[in-house]
């Protein structure tokens, strides 16, 4: 599997090699370029080197220093563009848990074919309100934003409504370990488990279970969502990853695929869910 920071990597790199063209092309060396912004040589070297992400204001400085002002605006959205594929969750926090959940409604209401893995806890489109508002809880906890966690909750079990919208599918990968996580309490967990069964007799739901002791072609990685064929939403520790590389798309692919025919479906998935909601008992 390709890093899921490879492609905000590359987004920074081409965005700081069509700087350093611009200012080649115009002939100035780099402590030129940096008098004529106003800046210390340093910072050039730093945008250049990708240690360092140009603001708007600093892209405008660069272009008019090459006489390229015309190419500011087009740089500009490149560079927002690949600030955008990776941000950490603090900054993500600032506007509050429950304005988090509704940042990704319009991708989701956009989306027909939607492909999820998850190894940690159960997919958030499957998720009851209890169970949401533990793993948002813990979520919150960790990263020191639980201001709104109600809220945060109840706008993800909102947006689980397009489970029920016509013209959609979904596929489910869980990895057996997220039956028994102990993220929520017994009552709320069983709970859970009930509503993923329920939801797996869905016609457009296929869910399937990567059982521990499955044979199986990659180890378990980091929690992925698929949307369509236009993009990939990674969630880390530190941060949200947003890939729209066709490459790494694909890359992505080919691993939910690959996942996939490891996976138990139907009666044997169900087998599986029953036996953890027994251990939690």
């Amino acid at each position: 599997m390709t890093s899921p920071l490879s492609s905000a990597q590359a987004a920074r790199t081409a965005l700081a090699t069509r700087l350093r063209h611009l200012r080649l092309d115009a002939g100035l060396a780099g402590h030129q370029l940096s008098h004529a912004c106003g800046w210390h040589p340093a910072k050039t070297s730093r945008i250049e080197n990708t240690r360092a992400a140009p603001s708007d204001a600093d892209i405008r400085a660069w272009c008019t220093a090459c006489g390229a002002d015309g190419q500011a605006e087009d740089l500009i959205a490149a560079a927002r563009s690949a600030t955008s594929m990776y941000v950490e969750w603090k900054r993500l926090n600032r506007a509050g848990l429950a304005s988090l959940q509704q940042e990704i409604v319009p991708l989701v209401e956009r989306t027909r074919a939607f492909r999820v893995y998850c190894s940690h806890v159960v997919p958030g489109l499957l998720q009851t309100p209890a169970y949401a508002a533990a793993v948002i809880t813990a979520y919150g906890t960790f990263h020191g934003a639980a201001d709104d966690v109600e809220a945060a909750a109840a706008a993800r079990v909102k947006r689980s409504k397009v489970l029920h919208k016509r013209g959609r599918q979904f596929a489910f990968l869980i990895e057996e370990p997220v039956l028994y996580s102990r993220i929520a309490g017994p009552d709320t967990t069983l709970a859970q488990l009930e509503q993923v069964i329920e939801l797996a007799r869905l016609p457009q739901v296929a869910l399937g279970i990567i059982a521990t002791r499955a044979t199986r072609p990659l180890w378990s990685m980091e929690s992925f969502a698929l949307y369509d064929d236009a993009q990939v939403g990674i969630e880390l520790l530190s941060a949200r990853v947003t890939i729209t590389a066709p490459g790494e798309i694909a890359t992505y692919q080919q691993a939910f695929a690959d996942l996939a025919g490891s996976a138990v479906y139907g009666t044997e998935a169900r087998t599986l869910i029953r036996r953890a909601a027994a251990a939690h008992g």
